[in-house]
């Protein structure tokens, strides 16, 4: 192939890539490079310009702010608690359902995948109701059933607000991975498998050392995501809780700084430096879930 051909097709490769590219710079890596650059200032909404260079007192604070290290450990339980379980419930339904027949497998899929498509506003007005004191159908169900004797105020008391949350975050969670591992299990090379049946393994043998390492990618796939959506939990507390009853969060009290905390005269510069470290925790995981896949 010509040299003239070759920087043709790289040419035109380019050009193609252009847009999606042009949107990746001026959404992802320019906002990115801004939020390091304000996160080691004082700016506010009070303040002209680009408000004054502080270095990491910003950071420093943050270890010594007892609201922020609540919201962080909060965080922290979100995702230890999600994304395991969000993996294993998934895999496990996509192992009973990814051999059905085509209109029953993608009946299923549809609805798993419906809390997915479904606006988030939508599903938490539906989760709010049924989370209700007095009309609410968890209360509703508990007292028929002889279980509690009265009202739980489900998202007002500390002891089961963020349970709450944890839950609405997992079945709005577990529809696209659902669909993915439906996906990887049904592209497992069969040779393989039926070649372990005849050989006398066990299904549980199957799936480990066969069905298992082929998934992998998926796996990681999922983990990485599911970890994402884990730590920038937001829409769920804004609507619910208002970081109340135990149940902020770093995402939700990066919005509370910048925009509503009114003694910090909406503190940018802090709530960046709440962003850069929720993004160091995001990339640390990811390169963790990395590091254990290869090793798998």
């Amino acid at each position: 192939m010509s040299r003239a051909l070759v920087r043709r097709e790289t040419i035109s490769g380019y050009l193609f890539l252009l847009p999606s590219l042009i949107f990746f710079v001026g959404f992802v890596i320019i906002p990115m490079f801004t939020c390091i650059f304000y996160s080691l200032t004082d700016v506010n909404m009070n303040t002209q310009g680009m408000g004054n260079f502080i270095g990491l007192k910003n950071f420093t604070s943050l270890w010594a702010d007892d609201t922020f290290k609540e919201a962080l450990w909060n965080t922290f339980v979100i995702v230890i608690v999600s994304v395991p379980t969000v993996c294993a419930f998934s895999l496990w339904v996509s192992s009973a359902i990814y051999k059905l027949n085509g209109k029953l497998l993608s009946a299923f899929r549809c609805i798993f995948y419906l809390p997915v498509v479904t606006g988030s506003v939508a599903v938490t007005v539906v989760w709010k109701w049924m989370y209700d004191n007095y009309t609410g159908i968890f209360n509703y169900a508990l007292k028929g059933l002889g279980v509690i004797d009265k009202n739980i105020n489900w998202l007002g008391d500390p002891k089961y607000a963020l349970g709450c949350i944890i839950l609405i975050l997992f079945t709005t969670s577990v529809g696209q991975p659902i669909v993915l591992y439906v996906s990887a299990l049904g592209n497992v090379d069969q040779s393989l498998v039926e070649a372990a049946q005849v050989d006398g393994a066990t299904n549980m043998q199957v799936f480990w050392n066969i069905k298992w390492p082929q998934m992998m990618p998926t796996t990681l796939y999922i983990l990485v995501i599911t970890t994402i959506n884990s730590f920038q939990c937001f829409a769920l507390i804004q609507l619910l809780t208002q970081g109340g009853s135990g149940t902020n969060t770093v995402m939700y009290y990066i919005y509370y700084t910048a925009f509503k905390l009114t003694e910090k005269a909406g503190h940018f510069g802090y709530a960046n430096a709440m962003g850069v470290i929720l993004a160091i925790f995001i990339g640390l995981l990811s390169a963790l879930q990395f590091r254990l896949a290869k090793e798998k």
